[in-house]
């Protein structure tokens, strides 16, 4: 999913967007021949995510920069600890060194919040699964980030899979038409290799779109007894995703009503960066 033509196309549009015309402020107190080494620390305990793209950064400035990340995506990590180091041109290592840390931050901070839910729900037979509330054109980069984390990924895109939520539904049952007859309807135009999915907000809509076929029932908003009550009545014949109101305080209660997954917005909409921090020495020019 994460290839590194995705890699070096983001990292070269933000490039781009850092440095349209050259970074002025390096060229011209930098000398050209000064080099500059520098270590990528953790300032803080957590989960790395983003070493691929921190070390892209560099090389599209300059392909003679040396970089070794030190740790792999998904690694737990302690304050202090050293995570990359970097060596090279004072004026490519200054000219490559936010946009490296901009998304090893980014994606460590949401890797970190993945790890703490799942965590959270550790001996539960529940997964963590994110959702598409993510930074337009950054996606891709903070589902990888869910991943090392130890989530899963939910559908990547509108064309990845049919999810029927609550206005798709009120569309339809404004037009009069029968629930389960639609859902079969469209299990016969996608074919079986994809997975349709119905969000319910009550306990009556369940049994109708179960006749419908479908993989996954999304029961939004249920009350703990609400949810323990849908996994009983579902039985088995689908998979049952909880979403809605699903905080690191409330995950555990709602892992173990049964349901197989949570999908938890937070994870890519509100995760902070994490604090990682790039020391870099010059040296003494030729």
């Amino acid at each position: 999913m994460l290839t590194q033509a995705i890699i070096n196309e983001a990292v070269l549009r933000a490039l781009q967007e850092d440095a349209p015309t050259g970074d002025i402020t390096s060229e011209t107190l930098i000398p050209e021949s000064a080099t500059a080494t520098a270590q990528l620390h953790a300032r803080e305990a957590g989960v790395f995510s983003g070493g691929q793209i921190f070390a892209a950064a560099f090389k599209l400035v300059d392909p003679s920069v040396h970089i070794e990340v030190l740790v792999e995506d998904g690694a737990r990590m302690q304050a202090g600890q050293l995570l990359a180091q970097v060596s090279g041109s004072a004026r490519s290592v200054l000219r490559a060194e936010r946009i490296g840390l901009n998304f090893a931050q980014r994606m460590s901070g949401i890797a970190t919040l993945t790890a703490a839910y799942v965590d959270a729900i550790a001996g539960t037979n529940a997964r963590i699964l994110d959702t598409r509330k993510t930074t337009p054109g950054l996606r891709v980069f903070e589902r990888a980030a869910v991943v090392a984390g130890g989530g899963v990924n939910h559908r990547l895109n509108l064309s990845d899979a049919v999810l029927a939520k609550d206005n798709h539904l009120a569309v339809l049952t404004a037009g009069g038409k029968d629930l389960a007859t639609e859902l079969q309807r469209v299990r016969t135009l996608v074919g079986p290799e994809i997975k349709i999915e119905v969000e319910v907000d009550r306990i009556n809509q369940i049994e109708p779109v179960l006749a419908g076929g479908v993989d996954i029932i999304m029961l939004d908003n249920f009350t703990l007894e609400e949810l323990r009550e849908g996994v009983a009545l579902v039985a088995g014949r689908a998979i049952v995703e909880a979403s809605g109101n699903v905080r690191l305080d409330t995950v555990r209660a709602i892992a173990e009503t049964g349901v197989d997954v949570i999908s938890v917005g937070a994870l890519t909409h509100s995760a902070r960066a994490l604090d990682l921090g790039l020391d870099i020495e010059i040296g003494t020019s030729a």
